[in-house]
């Protein structure tokens, strides 16, 4: 439990006065926050991934530092094989990466295992395909500053399969889409950069991740509680949204996060004034 003093101050023509009041907040339970969103770049020769376990703490609301997590035991296990993938961290940073490379595969099935404080935290998926970009270029339409920058993406999309997507811009700033009315077509749209967002020139990277139905939904929500600009969206801890990582151990004592594997391309743009 936390006290918080407020003053208040109260002017009058000849004397003010100052009355104090203390106000109990109470403290939340601490939450594990879980960020294993994993990217896996099938573009690069020869291929690589971002495989990194991010483990936080939750604090009370008006604590401005996030607690990092460092004395947890991590590994992947890969449930089709029967194969176990070990973590560790190794500077001490709360990030966990895998002792040895590790690249996820298609069609094959990995299980998240966390175990901290005694007790386990489980979740299990498999990588999601994307079809890539078809093109990717600055453009030079605006929108009502008439400062803004364009980018134009191009994708085809696979008709075979529903597919969502989710756009990484760079400078925290993500964009998720869905086929629903463009399933099997090739598709157009212009992201804008706002003035006070980049600064010209500059390269930027982005990202184009293939994601499931369960993830979208969960990332439009954890976006709308923290904002676009807040640090990346696991900086700002929403308030008890849950994702598909379970405590095994004792349920009430749910994380916070997800456990997301994706097939993820890049482009590298230069823009320009």
């Amino acid at each position: 439990m936390k006290k918080i003093t407020i003053v208040l101050f109260s002017t009058f023509i000849f004397y003010g006065c100052e009355d104090v009041i203390e106000i109990d907040v109470p403290s939340g339970e601490s939450k594990l926050i879980v960020d294993a969103f994993f990217e896996v770049y099938y573009n690069q020769t020869p291929v690589t991934a971002n495989t990194i376990v991010k483990l936080r703490e939750s604090t009370d609301y008006f604590e401005e530092q996030i607690p990092i997590v460092t004395n947890a035991t991590v590994l992947i296990k890969d449930l089709t094989n029967n194969i176990e993938i070990m973590f560790t961290d190794n500077n001490l940073d709360g990030d966990f990466e895998p002792i040895t490379p590790f690249i996820p595969l298609q069609n094959i099935e990995y299980e998240l295992n966390i175990f901290f404080n005694n007790e386990m935290y489980k979740a299990s998926t498999s990588k999601i395909i994307t079809s890539g970009f078809s093109e990717v270029f600055q453009g030079d339409s605006t929108l009502f500053s008439g400062e803004e920058i364009e980018v134009n993406v191009s994708i085809m999309d696979d008709i075979t399969t529903d597919n969502y997507y989710l756009f990484d811009f760079s400078n925290n700033l993500y964009l998720s889409i869905e086929d629903r009315f463009f399933n099997g077509s090739r598709y157009n749209f212009s992201f804008f950069y706002q003035e006070d967002e980049i600064v010209l020139p500059t390269d930027v990277t982005i990202k184009m991740s293939g994601i499931s139905k369960e993830y979208l939904t969960y990332f439009r929500v954890l976006i709308s509680q923290s904002g676009q600009n807040s640090g990346g969206p696991f900086q700002t801890i929403p308030s008890s949204l849950l994702g598909n990582i379970v405590n095994t151990t004792n349920i009430e004592n749910f994380p916070l996060g997800y456990f997301h594997i994706s097939e993820t391309d890049t482009y590298n743009l230069s823009l320009t004034e």
